[in-house]
């Protein structure tokens, strides 16, 4: 077994062939996680550790922006809020985090992205405080756009995961870490829904603040350095975003069919507790949180979609996730000819369904954008989140709009109009909409 100190000079070699573009781990010895990724370096493949921890630290970044949905009911009663206001607080948190992506994600191309992760990750310990600490509905709303800023530290974790792995087992690596970022979202749901009904939703908060901090020690001690990839100014940086979109159809394809994905999604998991709530089910905010652990099923095959992307090509993985999301809200329509009780497993199944086409199509994405210039990865990783949040924050005040006026089923149809619209996006024409 070769030591660190021979690993790290291994990593440095100048016949080793490198990714001019590609951010590289920083060798130096003064910094003990500087030499953490030089085992991957050196034997073609991240060491596990590593990708356990950018996994768990995407996921518990992520999982921040949704803590606060199962709780919504209780929420606005403790706080003395009323429905629509309690429903900008999801609103607000997406909003958040699709402008931290387009104004910060940029960042990791520009400066080391270990330090821009420890900075994140001590500024969402403090939101997340804030937010246990609110007595009423104006902190709780500023809290949670805090929050969905901050927590774009999971967008400088994913681009990291896809700069650190070896081209060959790129997919894999980044699916894996997509997988720990969408077990964040789904299984948020479930402990936050168990945690408000037996501690309270302060407790949740509490608890996520010191989660987050518990990450942020793991990555000061575990995290490489990152050497920059450009020297343009910040205004130039930004600039460069719409320069790649303009400049890459592959990239405005993945960021309009993911966004579609994403109002689907987003309405459901934004008005599931609501629904429940209220008649015929009466159910509580624990068992709207356990849904989760249905949508936590498809988002396990991640790996498996990274590793299909890598040997049959990504374009085939985007169209069988779309198409997997479209035809699991399509079953919801069904719901009001159904009794309550099958309604119920219709909805779990649907959710197994569409988290899984939406997972697979977010990798498959992710594994087009990465190829197409190494050294932006950052930039190009902001542009298709942009697109995915946007989404996602429209989905959750248009669920709203839905479900107070056309109740569950204009929100199945909502989602099943978004996701076919992402599935048309994949199957037109490259060529046509590159013109």
């Amino acid at each position: 077994m070769p030591s660190t100190r021979a690993l790290a000079a291994t990593a440095a070699e100048p016949s080793a062939p490198a990714d001019p573009g590609t951010q590289a781990p920083v060798t130096e010895a003064a910094a003990p996680a500087a030499t953490s990724a030089a085992p991957g370096a050196a034997s073609d493949k991240l060491p596990g550790h590593l990708v356990l921890l950018l996994a768990a630290g995407a996921g518990l970044s992520v999982a921040s922006l949704y803590y606060s949905q199962p709780m919504l009911g209780v929420l606005g009663a403790d706080i003395g809020a009323s429905d629509s206001a309690v429903g900008m607080v999801p609103t607000l948190t997406q909003l958040g985090y699709a402008l931290g992506i387009l104004l910060l994600a940029p960042l990791g191309d520009r400066y080391d992205r270990r330090r821009i992760i420890l900075i994140k990750a001590a500024i969402l310990t403090a939101a997340l405080l804030a937010g246990a600490a609110s007595s009423g509905i104006g902190l709780l709303l500023a809290s949670s756009a805090a929050i969905g800023i901050a927590a774009t530290m999971a967008q400088d974790i994913v681009p990291a995961a896809a700069t650190l792995a070896p081209e060959s087992h790129r997919g894999k690596v980044v699916g894996t870490v997509m997988t720990g970022l969408l077990l964040g979202i789904l299984l948020s749901r479930v402990v936050s829904g168990f945690v408000a009904e037996h501690f309270g939703w302060r407790a949740m908060f509490a608890g996520a603040a010191a989660s987050i901090a518990l990450i942020g020690l793991a990555a000061w001690r575990g995290l490489p350095h990152f050497h920059a990839t450009t020297h343009l100014a910040y205004r130039e940086l930004l600039g460069s975003l719409f320069k790649l979109w303009r400049s890459h159809a592959a990239l405005r394809r993945a960021m309009l069919a993911q966004g579609l994905l994403s109002v689907g999604f987003s309405a459901f998991w934004s008005t599931l507790a609501i629904m429940l709530h209220g008649e015929p089910f009466h159910l509580g905010s624990a068992s709207a949180g356990a849904f989760g652990l249905a949508g936590a099923a498809g988002a396990l095959a991640a790996p498996l979609a990274g590793r299909i992307a890598d040997r049959r090509g990504p374009e085939l993985v985007t169209r069988l996730g779309a198409a997997l999301t479209t035809l699991s809200f399509a079953a919801m329509l069904l719901s009001p000819w159904l009794a309550p009780h099958v309604r119920l497993w219709l909805i779990v199944a649907s959710a197994v369904g569409f988290d899984l086409g939406v997972q697979v199509a977010l990798v498959a994405h992710q594994t087009i954008i990465y190829g197409i210039e190494p050294g932006a990865r950052s930039r190009l990783n902001a542009v298709l989140f942009v697109g995915m949040f946007a989404g996602m924050a429209a989905g959750a005040a248009l669920g709203s709009l839905m479900l107070s006026r056309w109740g569950w089923s204009g929100v199945a149809a909502l989602a099943t109009a978004s996701a076919a619209g992402g599935l048309l996006v994949r199957l037109w024409p490259g060529a046509r909409l590159a013109r």
